[in-house]
């Protein structure tokens, strides 16, 4: 899948079957909060900035990596 250089939204993720399996899989909590479908125009750049200070970089790096074979 093209990241767009992380500029992708997550608007995009949620509509890719293999993109929203990858988010499933690593993050099955934030796919339940109520604010996901608020958050379609955040851009995968904006999402990492904000995840960086709660996940650590070997998982950040791991979906970002299954994400690109998505």
């Amino acid at each position: 899948m093209d990241l767009k250089n992380n500029k992708i939204t997550v608007g995009e993720l949620m509509d890719h079957p293999g993109a929203r399996a990858v988010f499933q899989k690593r993050f099955p909590m934030v796919m339940k909060h109520p604010l996901l479908g608020a958050a379609r125009t955040v851009t995968l750049e904006q999402v990492l900035a904000f995840a960086q200070a709660y996940v650590p970089p070997k998982k950040i790096n791991e979906t970002l990596n299954d994400l690109r074979r998505a």
